[in-house]
């Protein structure tokens, strides 16, 4: 599957307030007890932000006919370093029930 590039740098804008160019398409396959969990391509971001240059974003695919489509999208912040710490980082967030820790 192929993202929106110009969809995630919307997304990009409109969740973090900054500009962001695209600056790679990365294949990521995360796995969990030989089992695939996630796999997927993650588009890497340079931004313009206070706190960080990188930004991550994929696009979630929805199951259902009438969804919104879903922009993921993850600022570079430790200990989120790379596309696939940014993968892990959803991963635990959708187990969590999208929760933050107390």
């Amino acid at each position: 599957m192929t993202n929106d590039i110009q969809g995630l740098i919307k997304a990009i804008q409109k969740a973090h307030g900054c500009k962001a160019i695209h600056s790679a398409s990365i294949p990521i396959q995360e796995t969990f007890k030989g089992r695939i969990v996630w796999q997927g391509i993650v588009e890497e971001f340079i931004i313009q932000h206070n706190q960080t240059e990188r930004c991550y974003g994929w696009i979630v695919p929805s199951n259902k006919e009438d969804a919104e489509t879903r922009y993921v999208t993850i600022l570079g912040l430790p200990p989120i370093d790379s596309p696939r710490k940014a993968v892990q980082a959803f991963i635990a967030f959708e187990i969590r029930g999208n929760k933050p820790n107390p």
